[in-house]
């Protein structure tokens, strides 16, 4: 079985920072203890409204901190020039909406193939590797395959937020999802609302090669600390894969 990474979201120290103005907590502060914590990534979502992470963040996280930067964002073209110029590792594209506390679904790659495709192409081409954030659907992911992009990330909001049996279904259909990937030559990410008691079913599927997880580390941090959230969210992680 592949290792599995952990991609550590860090919006919502941003998010801490925004509510009372100044420059504390500091988000870069957060994306260098991830190493320690035993994450192997940053991720962060420039929004098109800047509620958490800022520009000057972005910048920063890109030269500041040497671990591969996942950066979130929308398909316009504001956000692509950004990108293009600050070339992080990967960028996730994901569906935005203003009025959202976060994002709430997977993107419509099957309805917007004439879009994305050279929106992907754009960013390859400026060697960032991209990936969408989509439903564990096979229309979605075999047209995420048309547009070019060579991973996705199963948004895992659904399985999170069900429970008992319905729980049992969206979990089934994560899986078939991650071996549709598998057969489908997509790369195959996860990630949205996964916190310390539903993180090992999905850790343990053998198709996922990273997970991406974020509020619910930010919050544990403010009772055990942040290296110690991350810290045990890796031990979850390892044991679920049999490491």
């Amino acid at each position: 079985m592949s290792a599995l990474r952990l991609g550590v979201n860090i919006d919502h120290v941003a998010t801490l920072r925004n509510a009372r103005g100044g420059s504390h907590p500091d988000p870069v502060r957060a994306a260098l203890l991830v190493r320690e914590a035993g994450g192997q990534g940053i991720t962060a979502h420039l929004r098109e409204d800047r509620r958490h992470i800022t520009d000057r963040d972005v910048e920063r996280l890109a030269s500041e901190c040497d671990l591969p930067l996942n950066l979130e964002i929308a398909a316009t073209d504001e956000m692509l020039e950004i990108a293009r110029r600050i070339r992080p590792h990967a960028c996730c594209i994901v569906p935005e909406r203003r009025e959202e506390r976060t994002t709430e679904s997977g993107l419509d790659v099957v309805g917007g193939e004439a879009r994305l495709r050279p929106f992907v192409a754009a960013l390859t081409q400026c060697g960032v590797r991209v990936s969408l954030f989509v439903d564990p659907e096979p229309r979605q992911l075999e047209a995420a395959k048309r547009v070019g992009a060579p991973v996705v990330e199963l948004h895992t909001g659904s399985y999170c937020e069900a429970e008992g049996e319905a729980r049992a279904a969206e979990l089934e259909r994560l899986v078939r999802a991650a071996a549709l990937c598998r057969e489908l030559g997509l790369e195959c990410h996860a990630g949205h609302g996964l916190g310390y008691a539903n993180v090992a079913p999905v850790a343990a599927i053998p198709e996922i090669v990273e997970l991406n997880i974020g509020h619910y580390l930010i919050g544990e941090a403010v009772f055990v600390g942040f290296v110690e959230a991350v810290r045990t969210m890796r031990r979850l992680m390892d044991e679920a894969r049999g490491a």
